[in-house]
């Protein structure tokens, strides 16, 4: 990766020689750490998380290095595994009150679970902002830490009102809302006391991404409109204003429907196409999220350029799939002989409550197994990929600005992490 210090350069002179950005990790040592972590987590039952996030961060920043110096990642697994479960008290007594509200109060108690989730939306919104602020006070360069001032209760009024309306314009608010709070965050945050801020443009990452939306949008309108054009209205209104018994008013509103299995069809195949269309374009859409939100960081004069190609994103996602598949052939073929020889074994036992209880040990256990395997072959491609080619797709002009720096901010809680990782919306 190209590193441009323009204010280096002496005035009428040219440009200071680039400096080297760099990321330096070893593929198979990345994948040695995910295969231990992911057997610990196996043997933990899951506790052992706290370490390998930790194990893995460390690794992710101690190798990507700017200027000839290293990020430097000082989280550790125990503050992590403390804000888990003081989130996890936290959290317990809500999730209690809403199930005594809906097994008491009657009609009220019915909408506990649809008022229960914006209250976990919201919760989720906040705990994402806390979490990032523990990463940043967690993340050094050049002996500085960043950290992150601004309220997280705002933060996620915020996204809350945003996110409603990504919803009701299908999608279409969402290059605007991610632009409004990508300027939220990065207005309280700092890298040592330089202020940071978000120029990149909500209105031309939707123009890039239009072209997307109606791809996979468009055959499900194709096929509403289809539906609803092909409806014989004023035989419905007739079918509702002279109901009868139940009976008669279906067999009067089905000849309002004269073409409802062509509707079907059309509705079937517009579901499949948009979700083929969704499949193949989301490494293009990652890609361009990842480009658009690098390219507009900034930190003081520091300026940050992406030129991230969509195909390294491909490349990452079709290594998984590959990978994927050939371990899944090779666990389906391995687990079916494990199968039979156990089931040989435990046959000849003849105690069928013990034979049960061994099969569904063993059931368990292979989906573990499958499950964790799958999960370690995304983050040995798909993440690992996004993390190396964001950084090396950079070009940064003006690091002077970093050179000057006083060192300021304090270490945050690790609570708003361990809320995010209870709610199950924390971030890397």
């Amino acid at each position: 990766m190209n590193l441009v210090d323009a204010a280096a350069a002496a005035p009428g002179s040219p440009a200071s020689a680039a400096s080297p950005v760099h990321f330096l990790g070893d593929h198979r040592a990345y994948w040695r750490l995910l295969i231990r972590g992911a057997a610990l987590l196996a043997a933990t039952l899951g506790i052992y998380r706290f370490w390998f996030v930790t194990d893995q961060r460390r690794f992710l920043w101690s190798n990507t290095e700017i200027s000839d110096v290293t990020l430097e990642y000082t989280g550790t697994a125990f503050e992590l595994l403390v804000g888990f479960l003081i989130a996890i008290a936290l959290l317990v007594p809500l999730y209690v009150g809403f199930f005594v509200v809906a097994l008491n109060l009657g009609p009220i108690g019915q909408l506990a679970g649809v008022l229960g989730f914006p209250v976990l939306a919201f919760l989720g919104h906040f705990a994402v902002y806390r979490a990032r602020r523990y990463r940043l006070t967690r993340t050094i360069y050049r002996g500085v830490r960043c950290h992150q001032s601004g309220s997280a209760w705002r933060y996620a009024v915020y996204a809350l009102f945003w996110w409603t309306l990504i919803v009701l314009t299908l999608g279409l608010a969402y290059p605007f809302a991610q632009g409004r709070l990508e300027r939220f965050k990065m207005r309280h945050t700092f890298y040592g006391n330089l202020s940071g801020r978000f120029d990149g443009s909500g209105l031309r990452l939707f123009l890039h991404g239009l072209p997307m939306w109606l791809l996979v949008v468009g055959p499900l309108a194709f096929a509403l409109a289809f539906a609803l054009a092909t409806v014989e209205w004023d035989k419905v209104v007739e079918a509702a204003a002279g109901a009868g018994s139940g009976s008669e008013f279906a067999n009067q509103l089905e000849t309002a429907f004269p073409n409802v299995y062509a509707a079907v069809v059309v509705a079937i195949a517009a579901v499949c196409v948009s979700v083929v269309m969704a499949a193949v374009l989301f490494p293009v859409f990652q890609a361009m999220m990842l480009r658009w939100w690098l390219s507009g960081l900034r930190f003081g004069k520091l300026t940050i350029r992406s030129h991230l190609r969509t195909g390294q994103i491909y490349g990452a996602y079709l290594r998984f799939l590959w990978y994927g598949l050939l371990f899944l052939l090779a666990a389906g073929v391995g687990g079916g002989l494990a199968f039979v020889v156990v089931g040989v074994m435990l046959a000849a036992l003849g105690n069928s409550e013990f034979v049960e209880i061994i099969g569904a040990i063993a059931g368990v256990g292979f989906y573990v197994a499958i499950m964790l395997g799958l999960s370690t072959i995304y983050q040995g491609t798909v993440k690992f990929s996004l993390w190396r080619s964001g950084v090396e797709s950079i070009e940064l002009e003006g690091l002077s600005a970093l050179d000057h720096v006083k060192a300021a901010g304090t270490p945050s809680s690790a609570v708003g992490e361990g809320l995010a990782d209870a709610l199950n919306v924390g971030g890397f």
